[in-house]
This record gives structure tokens, C-alpha cells and sequence, in this order.
């Protein structure tokens, strides 16, 4: 008698249940680890000049919104997909940071998904696709990417890109225009939205070996095996040329945003910048930056938004140990190519990471979780493929090692469910990130602002003081320092320090701040051509800076020129709405014979005001200077 057997329609149908079953789970648990995530505020790290002060993401989705995203240069960046996402989460949500949050969390479960799909539908391996893709959905190393409202442009670019993969997939089973047309449209919109997958012509090469295997070395010594490998290696070379184009399109975009900018290379005008290393120390630095994520894979704790570049305190051991370490792996996945997922993860690492890794250096960290966010998915496939081909002959030991997976799986969890309390709230985030790291002088010049703003000046230039001492040429600290001179009314000491960060400073915000700063001491101090001249500096600069434009018509306010004092202030209340500025404009529109514009104006001071009178005073204070 002959044991029943499954009909292949069957089998399908289980299959079918089962992918369910896993997306189901993946979908589940993303959405629960980072759940608390929506609780979390904006923090002081880009969040207002992305999202909260940007008075273009501000105004919501629209036509000149949308115009200024495809044309700006803003925050050294391209991405005008990015800006229209946070455009239209203000339409949606408009500043509540939940929505913000729900956004970024949903995009990291949709990734989560795709990656799923994408490697099961290349591999036919559903086991080894679903611990990879749960890998990716929990491992705390993504939480700076998914619980940082700035960060939108990671999850996005990251959802474009695997839908291009998975496009890729679809053409290399039946090759067509239309397919491969698919693949460039998302690479396209990957690139609007951070231009980090530019290696995705590379990353494609890779899945050409594996898991698509459309590419064979050959096996055994032959004129004509060798010939036909190279030649079939240089089609899909060819194939990739117009993806090429668009990396090579992207990268000067990203070249000129990142220069005008003043991100790339140099952050001030006397070139002594953690930016301004020499060559020598950024490959250096590199080398040991690869050893650090390889670390951080296995042993993530002590995550931080920021982890400042070490320069040449780097110690000659840690290059020495990075690069052997980094040959030796690259070694041993070169001679055990027969299991190709070792080759094309260690690749795969290592290439998409090389436009973050710092060889071109921009900004002041040596490494970043948010690199980690694409480059690690070639590390899963290592170890999980890996630890499938391990255990395939031992059942018994596969079963031992499925419970251990499952086990790391929860502690990634944990770890990276309290990674996102860290997020809760800038002061919060700093105080952690310098709890964890060491001589990290921008964690004390963000902590420092966001105690200024609270009105804690005692403890916002301490910080202030401990970020110069540890970089004495850090210009938000420096000017930190200045505001804190001008609080105490020591405009001597202001204007000192104002004077030099604007000497030495290259940063545009940094130079529009402490120019309309100056304004405003010289108009406290009578000097109202001076005030002028500085707030007009800094409107060259930033035109929607709030403090100049209020300074501007307050000075034209005394010059009885309420027309203009009305329109200055109407300007400032349009990028940053407060009760204050509110009350200028009230006053202005009534001397100017607007009495019911003035009326709607008191009223939304109203609507802004906790204590309306306080509010009135500070506001005839600004007016009698």
C-alpha cells in the first residue's frame, strides 16, 4: 500500500499559505517593536530644518512646494521626492510628529516586506528570505533611519530600490523594454530620494551571480568556456549602462548640492574642519569604519546619532588589524565562491557602502547606523545562508539552531525596542549619545541648544563651552558661546565672538544666524545702520530667516514705514508662527490704517498666546528699543 502523496496543486496552495503566514509575521512584529516610536517628538538633529522651521515643507503639498523640491539645493541635498513625502505629511498630520513617525514606520515595514519577497521570489528559499527579512525589520541598527523623522529619505530610497530589484527580477526571466524600463524608473525615484543607492548598477552585477545566476564562471579549463563567460559578463556589464548614466547624473547633483552647500570637504574659512582631513586619513579611517560595522552587526549597543571622526588620534593598530581582517574575510569568500551568497553578501557590503564610508568625507562622524540600512542586507544573506548550509544535513542541529535564531531575533528586539526611547526627545538623545561616546562635541552643541531654548542658558553654554574645548574651531559652539555673551548682555563679548564665526564660518545658516544676532544687538544698542546692514546680510542669505525679518521691521516699524514693517513681519509669521511676531504685525497693520487685518492678526496671536499679556509686554519692549 502506497502512502498518499500531495497534488502539486497542493503543494502550491501550502506555499501560498505559507509566504502569508511569514509576511503576516513580518508586518506584525515591525509594526509592534517600533510602535513606540509614535510617541516620539522631533528632535534638534535636521528635524527643523527638514521639517519644522522649513517654511516650504510648512505650507503643506502644493504647486510652489512642490517646485522648490525639484529645484533646491537645500541642506546640501537633492531629493526632491524626500521633501515632497514631508510636504505631504504636514497636508496629512500637519506638525503632529505621530503621523510623521507612523510614515517612516510604515515605509520600514513595506521594505521589510519587499526584501521578503523579493529574495524568495530569487531564491525560492522561504525560510532563509523570511529570517533575513526579520533580521532586517529588528535589528536595532535601523532604528536612527526609522524612528528619525529627518531620516524619511533612507526608507524611502531603501523602497525604491527593491522595487527596482524586484522589477530586476521580473526582466531577467523574460527580458523586455518595458521590464527593464520598470528597473530605471524606481532606480529614478531611489536617486530623488537619497542618492546613497547609486551602487545599485554594481549591487545588480552581483545579483546577476547570485541568486539570479545569470552569470556562470567557468568550471572547468576550456578557449571556448572562457571565451563565452567573458562575453556573456560583458552583456550584463552592457546592460547596466543606462542605470550607469543615471548613478553618473546623480553623483554630480549630489557633488554640486554637497559643495554649494558647504557640506563636502571644508565647513569653515580656515580649512580646520574634522571635513578637511587629508586622503591618508579618510582611507584610514575607512578601512577601520568597515571593522566597526562588521562589530555593530553582532553587538549593537552603545548606538548614537553621532560618532565623531577620529582624525589622527586613529591608532596605527586599528588600521593594521582592519586591514587584515577585511582580507582575510575577502579571501575566504573568494575561495568558497561554489556557495556564491558569500562572495556577493561580502560585496555587497563593501560596495554599497562606499559612497557613505567616507573617502569622500562629508560631515564630521566617522560612521553612521543609517549607512548600515542597505550595505547590511548582504551580511544577512551571509550569515543566514550561511547558517541554513551549516546545518542542512542535520536536522536535529537545524532544529537547535532555529530556536537559537528565534532567540536572537527577540533580543535584536528588545534592543532595538529600547533604542527607540533614546529618539523620545533631543534632550533625551543627547544625553544618551554622550553617555556612549567620547569627545563628541556635536552631541554637546545639540544638547546645548535645546537647553537654550528652554531657557536653561547656565547649562546650554556649559555644553557650549565643553564642545570648544574639545574643537575649538566648532562654529555652532563658537556662536553658541556668542548668544550666550548676548543673553547675559554683554554685547562686547557678543559682538567679538559674532565677529569671528562670521571670519571663519562657511556654513550658510551659521552666518545668516549670526548676522541677524548682530542686527539685533546693534538695534538694542541705538546703531540702527548697522543694525540694517547686518539684517539685510543675513536675508541675502536666508530670506525666510525669522529673527532678520522681524529685526527688518521692527526697524522699519521705527521709521514709520508700516507697510514694509507689516510685510516683513507677515513674512516671518508665514515660516514660524508665534504669538509675538503676531502682535508686531497687529500693531503695524493698524498704524498702516489696515484695522481688519490687524483684527485677524490679534486674533491668531490669540489662538498662539498661553499668557497674552506677558506676550504684549515683550512686544512693546521689541518696539521701544
Amino acid at each position: 500500500m502506497t502512502p498518499p502523496t500531495s497534488s502539486p496543486s497542493t503543494l502550491l496552495a501550502f506555499a501560498a499559505q505559507r509566504k502569508t503566514i511569514f509576511a503576516f509575521l513580518l508586518i506584525a512584529a515591525t509594526l509592534a517593536i517600533y510602535f513606540p516610536a509614535l510617541h516620539n517628538g522631533f528632535v534638534n538633529y535636521d528635524d527643523a530644518r527638514y521639517i519644522t522651521e522649513n517654511s516650504h515643507i510648512r505650507s503643506g503639498l502644493n504647486w510652489q512646494s512642490a517646485r522648490w523640491a525639484m529645484t533646491a539645493f537645500y541642506e546640501s541635498n537633492w531629493h526632491p521626492l524626500t521633501w515632497i513625502s514631508h510636504a505631504a505629511d504636514v497636508s496629512l498630520f500637519h506638525l503632529n510628529p505621530s503621523g510623521h513617525h507612523a510614515v517612516n514606520i510604515s515605509l520600514h515595514a513595506l521594505n521589510t516586506l519587499l526584501l521578503f519577497f523579493v529574495l524568495q521570489s530569487a531564491t525560492r528559499r522561504e525560510w532563509e528570505s523570511f529570517f533575513v527579512a526579520a533580521l532586517f525589520a529588528l535589528h536595532p541598527v535601523n532604528v536612527e533611519s526609522v524612528a528619525w523623522a529627518s531620516e524619511r529619505k533612507n526608507v524611502l530610497s531603501m523602497f525604491f530600490l527593491l522595487l527596482a530589484l524586484y522589477a530586476y527580477g521580473q526582466y531577467s526571466a523574460r527580458p523586455s523594454i518595458f521590464r527593464y524600463s520598470a528597473v530605471a524608473i524606481f532606480y529614478a525615484l531611489g536617486l530623488a530620494s537619497k542618492p546613497q543607492i547609486i551602487t545599485l548598477p554594481f549591487l545588480l552585477l552581483l545579483w546577476d551571480f547570485w541568486p539570479l545566476q545569470r552569470w556562470n564562471p567557468p568550471t572547468a579549463p576550456g578557449a571556448n568556456a572562457e571565451k563565452d563567460s567573458i562575453a556573456s559578463l560583458w552583456r550584463l556589464c552592457a546592460e547596466k549602462v543606462p542605470l550607469l548614466v543615471l548613478s553618473m547624473a546623480s553623483a554630480v547633483v549630489t557633488m554640486q548640492a554637497q559643495t554649494r552647500g558647504g557640506a563636502l570637504q571644508v565647513a569653515n574659512a580656515a580649512r580646520r574642519t574634522p571635513a578637511a582631513y587629508p586622503i591618508a586619513l579618510r582611507l584610514e579611517n575607512a578601512l577601520v569604519a568597515y571593522v566597526r560595522y562588521i562589530e555593530m552587526l553582532f553587538c549593537p549597543v552603545g548606538l548614537a546619532p553621532m560618532y565623531p571622526h577620529p582624525g589622527a588620534a586613529l591608532r596605527a593598530v586599528s588600521v593594521i588589524f582592519s586591514i587584515f581582517l577585511l582580507s582575510v574575510i575577502t579571501a575566504i569568500t573568494l575561495l568558497a565562491c561554489r556557495h556564491r551568497y558569500l562572495p556577493v553578501g561580502w560585496f555587497w557590503f563593501l560596495g554599497s557602502l562606499v559612497p557613505m564610508i567616507g573617502i569622500v568625507q562629508v560631515g564630521a562622524q566617522a560612521i553612521a547606523d543609517r549607512y548600515a540600512y542597505l550595505p547590511f542586507i548582504g551580511l544577512y544573506c551571509i550569515v543566514v545562508w550561511g547558517i541554513s548550509d551549516l546545518t542542512n544535513q542535520n536536522v536535529a542541529f537545524r532544529k537547535s539552531v532555529a530556536a537559537f535564531a528565534v532567540l536572537a531575533l527577540i533580543v535584536f528586539g528588545a534592543l532595538t525596542y529600547r533604542q527607540i526611547g533614546f529618539w523620545r526627545n533631543s534632550e533625551t538623545l543627547w544625553n544618551r549619545t554622550l553617555q556612549v561616546t567620547k569627545n563628541n562635541f556635536v552631541a554637546h552643541d545639540s544638547l546645548a541648544d535645546y537647553q537654550l531654548k528652554q531657557g536653561r542658558f547656565a547649562a546650554g553654554c556649559l555644553h557650549f563651552q565643553a564642545a570648544v574645548s574639545i574643537f575649538p574651531d566648532d562654529m555652532p559652539a563658537q556662536e553658541g558661546l556668542a548668544v550666550c555673551a548676548q543673553a547675559r548682555s554683554d554685547n562686547g563679548e557678543a559682538i567679538d565672538r559674532y565677529g569671528n564665526v562670521l571670519r571663519r564660518a562657511l556654513e550658510p545658516t551659521i552666518r545668516a544666524t549670526a548676522f541677524a544676532n548682530l542686527g539685533s544687538i546693534y538695534r538694542g544698542l541705538g546703531d540702527y545702520r548697522r543694525a540694517r546692514e547686518n539684517y539685510d546680510s543675513a536675508l541675502q542669505i536666508d530670506p525666510d530667516l525669522p529673527i532678520a525679518l522681524v529685526g527688518s521691521g521692527l526697524l522699519a516699524q521705527k521709521g514709520w514705514d508700516y507697510s514694509l514693517a507689516a510685510a516683513q513681519y507677515a513674512h516671518a509669521m508665514r515660516v514660524e508662527p508665534t504669538s509675538v511676531g503676531y502682535l508686531l504685525l497687529a500693531k503695524a497693520l493698524q498704524l498702516g490704517g489696515h484695522s481688519a487685518e490687524a483684527a485677524e492678526a490679534l486674533e491668531q496671536a490669540r489662538r498662539l498666546s498661553s499668557n497674552l499679556q506677558n506676550d504684549l509686554k515683550t512686544a512693546d519692549g521689541l518696539l521701544a528699543q
